[in-house]
């Protein structure tokens, strides 16, 4: 089997994992979920340098979940990465479980740090990769932001911060599905021309399609071969509810819970991909 058809079938476990747990639960969020799929599975798999059943590895690459109602992706991709048993994802969402509706630090193996309060990712993650550069510590930090964040202060705070610094061990990665709680980033905030805003703060800036696996092995391969001391910033045009038709870019996914024939039509799309 081939790299990319191998990470794809993992992709797909994960959706379908992510269905399970969110139905289990009766948990929202959903399309937030499958839309990031993709880029956890190749990171997870393909880029970062980690050792699952070494969480304190000095030498490991770290990862923040900055748009942290995406929990169940998480704990589905270090569960079947290998963090900790798949079994214990049977208790999210349920009372005394460490899985919650947010990643948090300490409870769940392979959390870096608690999130959910959204704006403030990219900030904690920028804090990581300086003080990795003040200790020489050869290792990179990826944060991966939804796109209603870009509408926080506190991340252009930071994206004002990182090229100040020189934080090329920083990746900022943009979950661009264009859609939020409310609305559509468009009616919302506009973030356009997001690309020329990131270029024009001085970072180096990649756009590809998020949900593109074979697209993303290619930029990564691009990106692995640049010399510069500039963080580097992705924009991840992706689909919410990528995978399942009667949820991909419907706003109403953002809160909307599956019953059980809608889960039972979910999977069986998933099974046939």
């Amino acid at each position: 089997m081939n790299k990319i058809l191998r990470l794809k079938q993992i992709a797909k476990s994960l959706r379908k994992e992510i269905l399970r747990m969110s139905y289990t639960a009766k948990k929202a969020h959903i399309s937030s979920c499958l839309s990031i799929v993709d880029i956890l599975t190749y990171l997870y798999w393909e880029e970062m340098k980690i050792k699952p059943k070494v969480l304190n590895w000095k030498e490991r690459d770290r990862f923040i979940l900055s748009k942290g109602h995406a929990a169940p992706a998480l704990f589905a991709t270090l569960a079947y990465r290998g963090f900790f048993p798949r079994k214990l994802l049977e208790t999210y969402g349920k009372n005394d479980s460490t899985m919650g509706m947010h990643p948090e630090f300490e409870l769940v193996p392979g959390i870096e740090v608690s999130t959910g309060a959204l704006g403030h990712g990219l900030s904690i993650g920028a804090g990581m990769a300086l003080a990795d550069k003040i200790d020489n510590i050869k290792r990179r930090v990826f944060v991966l932001v939804s796109d209603a964040e870009c509408d926080e202060g506190t991340t252009w705070e930071a994206i004002l911060f990182a090229p100040q610094h020189k934080l090329n061990n920083l990746f900022l990665l943009i979950d661009y599905n264009k859609l939020q709680a409310f609305g559509t980033t468009k009616e919302v905030i506009n973030l356009e021309p997001l690309k020329d805003k990131l270029i024009s703060f001085a970072w180096n800036v990649f756009e590809v399609d998020g949900n593109d696996l074979n697209k993303l092995d290619k930029m990564f391969k691009k990106i692995g071969n640049l010399k510069s001391d500039k963080p580097n910033a992705i924009i991840l045009n992706t689909v919410a509810g990528k995978g399942v038709s009667f949820m991909e870019n419907k706003l109403e996914w953002h809160y909307q819970n599956l019953d059980e024939n809608l889960y039972k039509q979910a999977i069986q799309e998933l099974n046939k991909k």
